[in-house]
Protein backbone atom coordinates (compact mmCIF):
# COMPACT_ATOMS: atom_id res chain seq x y z
CA UNK A 1 0.00 0.00 0.00
CA UNK A 2 1.19 3.59 -1.00
CA UNK A 3 1.55 6.53 0.62
CA UNK A 4 -1.87 8.73 2.12
CA UNK A 5 -2.13 11.65 -0.68
CA UNK A 6 -3.46 14.74 -0.10
CA UNK A 7 -3.72 17.87 -2.55
CA UNK A 8 -3.34 21.77 -1.60
CA UNK A 9 -4.61 24.44 -3.83
CA UNK A 10 -3.51 27.57 -2.34
CA UNK A 11 -1.19 30.61 -2.57
CA UNK A 12 1.91 30.86 -1.76
CA UNK A 13 3.56 32.86 1.04
CA UNK A 14 6.97 33.81 0.98
CA UNK A 15 7.42 33.81 4.99
CA UNK A 16 6.58 30.00 4.54
CA UNK A 17 3.80 30.45 7.56
CA UNK A 18 0.55 30.02 5.34
CA UNK A 19 -0.82 29.01 2.18
CA UNK A 20 1.03 26.09 0.76
CA UNK A 21 4.07 25.99 2.98
CA UNK A 22 1.89 26.00 5.81
CA UNK A 23 -0.36 23.11 3.63
CA UNK A 24 2.73 21.34 2.91
CA UNK A 25 4.47 21.20 6.30
CA UNK A 26 0.90 20.23 7.88
CA UNK A 27 0.44 17.42 5.69
CA UNK A 28 4.35 15.91 6.22
CA UNK A 29 3.65 16.43 9.97
CA UNK A 30 0.79 14.19 9.90
CA UNK A 31 2.82 11.66 7.46
CA UNK A 32 0.71 12.15 5.02
CA UNK A 33 2.82 13.09 0.96
CA UNK A 34 1.69 16.64 -0.04
CA UNK A 35 1.35 17.18 -3.58
CA UNK A 36 0.39 21.63 -4.78
CA UNK A 37 -1.13 23.83 -7.03
CA UNK A 38 -0.27 27.21 -6.86
CA UNK A 39 -2.74 30.07 -7.33
CA UNK A 40 -1.13 32.90 -6.39
CA UNK A 41 2.70 34.35 -4.95
CA UNK A 42 2.32 36.58 -2.48
CA UNK A 43 5.01 38.54 -1.32
CA UNK A 44 4.48 38.62 2.46
CA UNK A 45 6.25 38.51 5.94
CA UNK A 46 5.02 38.63 9.39
CA UNK A 47 4.15 42.34 9.47
CA UNK A 48 2.06 41.81 6.13
CA UNK A 49 1.53 41.12 2.48
CA UNK A 50 3.17 44.11 0.42
CA UNK A 51 2.19 42.43 -3.32
CA UNK A 52 0.04 39.52 -4.81
CA UNK A 53 0.95 38.46 -8.02
CA UNK A 54 -2.07 35.71 -9.06
CA UNK A 55 -1.56 32.68 -11.57
CA UNK A 56 -3.32 32.73 -14.60
CA UNK A 57 -6.15 30.63 -14.54
CA UNK A 58 -5.32 28.28 -17.27
CA UNK A 59 -2.15 27.61 -15.83
CA UNK A 60 -3.73 26.56 -12.29
CA UNK A 61 -6.11 24.21 -14.14
CA UNK A 62 -2.93 23.03 -16.07
CA UNK A 63 -1.57 21.79 -12.67
CA UNK A 64 -4.40 20.62 -11.24
CA UNK A 65 -4.40 18.31 -14.48
CA UNK A 66 -0.83 17.50 -14.23
CA UNK A 67 -1.47 16.29 -10.90
CA UNK A 68 -4.94 14.40 -10.89
CA UNK A 69 -4.43 12.94 -13.54
CA UNK A 70 -1.36 10.67 -12.03
CA UNK A 71 -1.46 11.07 -8.53
CA UNK A 72 -4.04 9.14 -6.67
CA UNK A 73 -5.32 11.86 -4.34
CA UNK A 74 -7.07 11.03 -1.14
CA UNK A 75 -8.17 14.52 -0.20
CA UNK A 76 -7.76 17.83 -1.70
CA UNK A 77 -7.59 21.28 -0.02
CA UNK A 78 -8.41 24.57 -1.44
CA UNK A 79 -7.47 27.68 0.15
CA UNK A 80 -6.52 31.26 -1.42
CA UNK A 81 -8.29 31.07 -4.94
CA UNK A 82 -7.51 35.71 -5.40
CA UNK A 83 -10.28 35.75 -8.21
CA UNK A 84 -13.25 34.85 -10.15
CA UNK A 85 -11.15 33.07 -13.34
CA UNK A 86 -9.08 31.06 -10.66
CA UNK A 87 -12.37 29.96 -8.75
CA UNK A 88 -14.38 28.74 -12.03
CA UNK A 89 -10.96 27.10 -13.74
CA UNK A 90 -10.94 25.11 -9.83
CA UNK A 91 -14.01 24.30 -9.83
CA UNK A 92 -14.00 23.27 -13.01
CA UNK A 93 -10.70 21.16 -12.56
CA UNK A 94 -12.41 19.35 -9.87
CA UNK A 95 -15.63 18.01 -11.83
CA UNK A 96 -13.42 16.90 -14.54
CA UNK A 97 -11.44 14.61 -12.08
CA UNK A 98 -14.57 13.69 -9.71
CA UNK A 99 -12.20 15.03 -6.93
CA UNK A 100 -13.23 13.42 -3.72
CA UNK A 101 -13.01 14.68 0.31
CA UNK A 102 -12.30 18.26 -0.61
CA UNK A 103 -11.51 20.57 2.45
CA UNK A 104 -12.36 24.55 0.88
CA UNK A 105 -11.19 27.13 3.41
CA UNK A 106 -12.62 30.24 1.99
CA UNK A 107 -9.55 32.84 1.98
CA UNK A 108 -10.86 36.54 1.74
CA UNK A 109 -7.80 38.26 3.75
CA UNK A 110 -5.14 37.77 5.29
CA UNK A 111 -4.97 38.29 9.11
CA UNK A 112 -3.65 41.58 8.52
CA UNK A 113 -6.50 42.88 6.37
CA UNK A 114 -4.74 42.24 3.15
CA UNK A 115 -7.49 41.26 0.20
CA UNK A 116 -7.34 37.52 -1.00
CA UNK A 117 -9.64 37.33 -2.65
CA UNK A 118 -11.50 39.80 -4.96
CA UNK A 119 -14.92 41.17 -4.17
CA UNK A 120 -16.51 39.92 -7.47
CA UNK A 121 -15.48 36.61 -7.33
CA UNK A 122 -17.47 36.01 -4.05
CA UNK A 123 -20.54 34.64 -6.27
CA UNK A 124 -18.13 31.89 -7.71
CA UNK A 125 -16.61 30.97 -4.23
CA UNK A 126 -20.33 30.60 -3.04
CA UNK A 127 -21.00 28.19 -6.74
CA UNK A 128 -17.47 26.19 -5.15
CA UNK A 129 -18.83 25.29 -1.92
CA UNK A 130 -21.21 22.69 -3.06
CA UNK A 131 -18.07 20.78 -3.91
CA UNK A 132 -16.88 20.73 -0.76
CA UNK A 133 -16.84 17.72 1.78
CA UNK A 134 -16.54 20.52 4.26
CA UNK A 135 -16.19 24.47 4.52
CA UNK A 136 -14.45 25.63 7.15
CA UNK A 137 -15.14 29.59 7.25
CA UNK A 138 -14.30 31.59 10.40
CA UNK A 139 -16.02 34.14 12.18
CA UNK A 140 -15.46 36.64 9.85
CA UNK A 141 -15.84 35.16 6.62
CA UNK A 142 -19.01 33.35 7.88
CA UNK A 143 -20.56 36.64 8.22
CA UNK A 144 -19.04 38.37 4.82
CA UNK A 145 -20.42 35.23 2.93
CA UNK A 146 -23.96 35.75 4.51
CA UNK A 147 -24.13 39.49 4.80
CA UNK A 148 -25.33 39.42 8.49
CA UNK A 149 -23.05 40.62 11.39
CA UNK A 150 -20.49 38.06 12.56
CA UNK A 151 -21.31 35.76 15.50
CA UNK A 152 -20.92 36.70 19.12
CA UNK A 153 -21.56 33.14 20.56
CA UNK A 154 -21.90 29.63 19.70
CA UNK A 155 -25.60 29.81 18.46
CA UNK A 156 -25.10 32.25 16.09
CA UNK A 157 -22.26 30.31 15.30
CA UNK A 158 -24.78 27.42 14.80
CA UNK A 159 -27.04 29.63 13.13
CA UNK A 160 -25.05 30.93 10.70
CA UNK A 161 -23.57 27.67 10.20
CA UNK A 162 -27.00 25.93 9.25
CA UNK A 163 -27.61 28.72 6.75
CA UNK A 164 -23.99 28.15 4.74
CA UNK A 165 -25.08 24.58 4.54
CA UNK A 166 -27.84 25.20 2.34
CA UNK A 167 -24.97 26.39 -0.26
CA UNK A 168 -24.49 22.90 -0.70
CA UNK A 169 -21.59 21.66 1.20
CA UNK A 170 -21.64 18.39 3.21
CA UNK A 171 -20.90 20.09 5.99
CA UNK A 172 -19.74 23.25 7.80
CA UNK A 173 -16.84 23.93 9.83
CA UNK A 174 -17.74 27.43 11.61
CA UNK A 175 -14.15 28.45 13.54
CA UNK A 176 -14.00 30.59 16.55
CA UNK A 177 -10.51 31.33 16.83
CA UNK A 178 -11.45 34.74 16.42
CA UNK A 179 -13.85 34.77 18.95
CA UNK A 180 -13.69 35.82 22.93
CA UNK A 181 -13.38 33.59 26.08
CA UNK A 182 -11.00 31.52 27.57
CA UNK A 183 -11.83 28.81 24.97
CA UNK A 184 -11.41 28.34 20.93
CA UNK A 185 -14.79 26.80 20.26
CA UNK A 186 -15.46 25.28 16.55
CA UNK A 187 -18.55 23.85 15.21
CA UNK A 188 -19.36 20.91 12.84
CA UNK A 189 -22.51 21.53 11.59
CA UNK A 190 -23.55 18.19 9.21
CA UNK A 191 -27.48 17.55 8.30
CA UNK A 192 -29.22 17.96 11.41
CA UNK A 193 -26.48 17.50 13.76
CA UNK A 194 -23.75 20.22 15.31
CA UNK A 195 -20.94 18.54 16.99
CA UNK A 196 -18.38 20.90 19.32
CA UNK A 197 -14.73 21.03 19.32
CA UNK A 198 -13.49 23.11 21.88
CA UNK A 199 -9.33 23.52 23.18
CA UNK A 200 -7.62 26.26 25.46
CA UNK A 201 -7.34 29.70 23.99
CA UNK A 202 -3.70 30.18 24.06
CA UNK A 203 -2.10 33.32 24.79
CA UNK A 204 0.29 34.34 21.76
CA UNK A 205 0.37 36.75 19.18
CA UNK A 206 1.88 33.66 16.91
CA UNK A 207 -1.15 32.64 15.00
CA UNK A 208 -0.23 33.05 11.06
CA UNK A 209 -1.49 30.50 9.14
CA UNK A 210 -3.92 28.83 11.64
CA UNK A 211 -6.75 29.07 9.33
CA UNK A 212 -4.84 27.31 6.47
CA UNK A 213 -3.22 24.39 9.03
CA UNK A 214 -6.48 23.68 10.47
CA UNK A 215 -7.32 22.46 6.87
CA UNK A 216 -4.79 21.17 5.55
CA UNK A 217 -4.78 18.56 9.12
CA UNK A 218 -8.79 17.81 8.38
CA UNK A 219 -7.47 16.67 4.47
CA UNK A 220 -4.82 14.59 5.64
CA UNK A 221 -7.26 13.04 8.15
CA UNK A 222 -9.40 12.63 5.14
CA UNK A 223 -6.50 11.44 3.20
CA UNK A 224 -6.04 8.62 5.64
CA UNK A 225 -9.69 6.94 5.71
CA UNK A 226 -10.84 9.05 8.86
CA UNK A 227 -14.38 9.81 9.20
CA UNK A 228 -14.68 13.49 8.79
CA UNK A 229 -15.83 13.86 12.91
CA UNK A 230 -12.30 12.23 13.64
CA UNK A 231 -10.65 14.32 11.16
CA UNK A 232 -11.52 17.47 12.56
CA UNK A 233 -10.96 16.35 16.19
CA UNK A 234 -7.19 15.10 15.29
CA UNK A 235 -6.75 18.73 13.25
CA UNK A 236 -8.12 20.52 16.26
CA UNK A 237 -5.79 18.65 18.37
CA UNK A 238 -3.01 19.26 16.43
CA UNK A 239 -3.20 22.58 16.01
CA UNK A 240 -3.87 23.62 19.20
CA UNK A 241 -0.31 22.11 20.03
CA UNK A 242 1.68 23.52 17.23
CA UNK A 243 0.04 27.53 18.41
CA UNK A 244 1.32 26.44 22.25
CA UNK A 245 4.24 25.45 20.38
CA UNK A 246 4.66 28.96 18.31
CA UNK A 247 6.76 31.13 21.00
CA UNK A 248 9.60 28.85 20.92
CA UNK A 249 10.10 29.80 17.29
CA UNK A 250 10.61 33.33 17.60
CA UNK A 251 10.30 33.93 13.56
CA UNK A 252 10.41 37.48 12.65
CA UNK A 253 8.88 40.78 14.64
CA UNK A 254 5.03 40.53 13.67
CA UNK A 255 2.68 37.67 13.86
CA UNK A 256 4.60 34.65 13.92
CA UNK A 257 3.60 31.32 12.57
CA UNK A 258 2.75 28.07 14.12
CA UNK A 259 5.43 25.55 15.01
CA UNK A 260 3.92 22.88 13.01
CA UNK A 261 6.57 20.00 13.33
CA UNK A 262 6.58 20.77 17.58
CA UNK A 263 6.57 16.90 17.82
CA UNK A 264 9.95 16.59 16.58
CA UNK A 265 11.82 19.71 16.98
Amino acid sequence: MGASIALSIAGSDSSGGAGIEADLKTFSALGVYGACVITALTAQNTRGVSAIHAVPAEFVAAQMDAVLSDLDVGATKIGMLANAPITEAVAASLDRHHTRNVVLDPILAASTGAELLRADALDALRRLVRKARVFTPNLFEAAALLEVPMAQDEEEMRVQAQKLLSLGAGAVLIKGGHGGGVESVDLLVEGESCARFAAPRVATKNTHGTGCTLASAIAAGLAKGLSLGDAVRDAKVYVTGAIAAADRLQIGSGHGPLHHFFNWW
